[in-house]
């Protein structure tokens, strides 16, 4: 059975950083996607960052770009999210998610292309 157990959420203020990190265990060897998606209150579920785990080849958000990185640690099964300079606009829930091959590397991901879903940590950013 697949799980997905995402940590790490909280309140800071602007301009500081967090970690995020999800715990995977029972995925298949279909799984070649993992990522990192958000929603706001009254806005879709918008996709971060996604991480492929054939060559390690990433992708991110333009609002993300340059602030966030997504990296996987096979050995403890653990994906990070290294979110740095947190804007107000960055509040949302953040869920991390694994997915079968749709598309070669790197592309927005969709959460209609995952199926597998964590429960979520809530990140608040203040001003």
């Amino acid at each position: 059975q697949v799980q997905l157990v995402e940590s790490g959420g909280g309140s800071v203020q602007a301009g500081r950083s967090l970690r995020l990190s999800c715990v995977f265990s029972g995925l298949t060897s279909n799984i070649a996607y993992m990522a990192w998606f958000r929603q706001a209150p009254g806005k879709e579920r918008e996709g971060v960052a996604s991480i492929y785990k054939g060559d390690g080849t990433t992708y991110y958000a333009d609002s993300v770009k340059g602030r966030f990185t997504i990296s996987q640690d096979n050995a403890k099964n653990t994906m990070y999210l290294e979110m740095n300079s947190l804007k107000p606009e960055d509040t949302a829930m953040y869920c991390c998610a694994a997915g079968p091959m749709r598309w070669p590397p790197p592309y927005r991901p969709h959460p209609s292309d995952y199926t597998h879903w964590g429960q979520g940590t809530q990140v608040t950013v203040s001003s």
